[in-house]
């Protein structure tokens, strides 16, 4: 599970020197701060967008152990904003991707990858040997997973998040601050928040967190400056704003208060409600998939094709079904026949789903979410319709 790349020394040859002297030179870190920097070990949960630029930036600055989770492989979608990977990564391994970017730029580093998901099961073997934890990852099982294993270890947890053209920076865990708990004791409903794959994000936007999130960790492991500990930094990219929220530690924490009532670890799909409503290209009870929706339009049955997506992802690809956006649709619900037969799609399955539910409420009887949404039409029943 566990690689290495080579041991970093406790000195720095000549070739070291030269390469980070523009740190050296800096009072806040010279030979001293740099020698911390080579000795420190830090893993980074996810080598996505956010993952990226903090390894990036942590491999040029001379971390001298960087480990990395993930499972994934490089799909073309994830290019716009995963800068550690390239075209030609395509359909490989990321953390083979990354290491190679990572031993391109400094060969003196120690890679360590754990090829696996970061799960209650293996967490705190994973976790435990390194000195800081980044979390790059973009569930919110993952989080407080990360947050509790940080918490119970005595690590402190680097956090980034990212959305559409807003994004949050903290560090948690540490000994006095507060924890990811603090702020959020309790996830969001099941399907509230999109994912990025659903709602979309500006590429730029994790590299902007992300290296927020490797000036952390600099700051930590030289212990200089004043890191974001009980503070949420708020980005908004589009005005190009910054705000700060104070985090207090909550005495009450269930991990991190004053009588912890939570002292190992959980399951956390269960914990976040994410195991039936992760899963749009599977089928539920009433759900319509592609190839019986073709075979029913090949019919000529009378159905009534909703859109529920927005209109810039209409003129991407389309079905040619009538679009209401999913906001809209409260108010604009009156265009639509409660005695036709309707099925409802989105890009994958998850707002058409919530549009679903709604119309049953006001009494549609007979309606159908697409199950995997217009992405799934595309891979099993019109190939040369382009996916996003």
């Amino acid at each position: 599970m566990t690689t290495q790349t080579g041991k970093p020394a406790a000195t720095l040859n000549h070739d070291e020197i030269l390469r980070y002297s523009r740190h050296l030179i800096l009072p806040e870190v010279g030979m001293d701060g740099q020698l911390k920097l080579k000795r420190a070990k830090v893993l980074c949960v996810g080598a996505g967008g956010l993952g990226s630029p903090v390894v990036l930036y942590l491999a040029a600055a001379g971390v001298g152990t960087l480990g990395i989770v993930d499972f994934d492989i490089v799909d073309i979608t994830n290019l716009q904003r995963q800068i550690i990977h390239r075209t030609n990564d395509v359909g490989h391994s990321k953390l083979d991707s990354a290491a190679e970017t990572l031993a391109a730029i400094n060969p003196n580093i120690d890679v360590r990858k754990f090829e696996t998901r970061l799960t209650s099961a293996n967490a705190l073997e994973i976790i435990r040997d390194f000195d800081i934890v980044v979390d790059g990852t973009d569930n919110f099982a993952t989080r407080y997973l990360i947050n509790d294993a940080c918490v119970l270890l005595g690590k402190p947890n680097v956090y980034g998040s990212i959305f559409r053209f807003e994004g949050q920076a903290s560090v948690f865990a540490t000994e006095n601050g507060p924890c990811y708990r603090c702020l959020y004791p309790e996830p969001p409903p099941a399907g509230v928040v999109p994912s990025c794959a659903e709602g979309g994000v500006l590429g730029i936007l994790p590299g902007l967190v992300g290296v927020i999130q490797a000036t952390e960790t600099i700051k930590l492991i030289l212990s200089s400056g004043e890191p974001l500990v009980g503070r949420l930094l708020m980005i908004d990219a589009l005005s190009m704003r910054f705000r700060e929220l104070k985090v207090r530690k909550n005495s009450e924490c269930p991990v991190c208060g004053d009588h912890p009532t939570l002292t190992e670890l959980i399951d956390y799909e269960q914990f976040c409600g994410m195991r039936d409503s992760e899963k749009p290209a599977t089928a539920s009870i009433g759900d319509m998939t592609p190839e019986e929706l073709k075979q029913r339009l090949d019919a000529g049955d009378d159905l009534f094709v909703l859109d529920v997506r927005e209109p810039n992802e209409y003129q991407i690809c389309n079905l040619g079904g009538h679009l209401i956006p999913l906001n809209d649709l409260p108010k604009r619900v009156g265009e639509l026949d409660s005695s036709r037969e309707i099925v409802v799609h989105c890009k994958m399955g998850g707002r058409s789903a919530k549009a679903v539910d709604f119309l049953k409420q006001a009494g549609f009887a007979r309606v159908h979410n697409l199950a995997g949404g217009i992405n799934a039409w595309a891979e099993r029943i019109d190939p040369s319709m382009p996916r996003y």
